[in-house]
C-alpha cells in the first residue's frame, strides 16, 4: 500500500484517486491511522438509507409526496418535463 500524508496527497489528489480506481492500494495517514481510498458502488436503493436514514417504506412515502408536488407544479406550468433534448435548456 502506498501511504501518504494529507499534504503529500493534496497536490495530486486526482492522480491518487485514479490510481485507487485502477486497483492500487492508496492510503492517507490521518491522526495516526491509515484511511484507504477505495472505489465503492452506490446503489440508489441504499443511498436514501445511508444518506438520510430512510427505510424502504419511508422512501416510498417520500417518493409519492415528491411525485404529487411535481405533478401540481407541472399542471400550474411552473416546470416542464425533461426530455433530454437541447430545447429543454431554453
Amino acid at each position: 500500500m502506498k501511504t501518504l500524508t494529507i499534504t503529500e496527497g493534496r497536490g495530486r489528489l486526482g492522480y491518487w484517486l485514479k490510481k485507487a480506481t485502477q486497483g492500487d492500494d492508496i492510503g492517507f495517514v490521518f491522526e495516526g491511522k491509515i484511511v484507504a481510498l477505495r472505489p465503492v458502488e452506490v446503489y440508489s436503493s441504499d443511498y436514501a438509507l445511508q444518506e438520510y436514514g430512510l427505510s424502504q417504506s419511508d422512501m416510498m412515502v417520500v417518493e409519492k409526496k415528491i411525485g404529487a408536488i411535481l405533478e401540481k407544479a407541472r399542471s400550474r406550468g411552473e416546470i416542464t418535463k425533461f426530455t433530454g433534448g437541447k430545447n429543454d435548456f431554453c
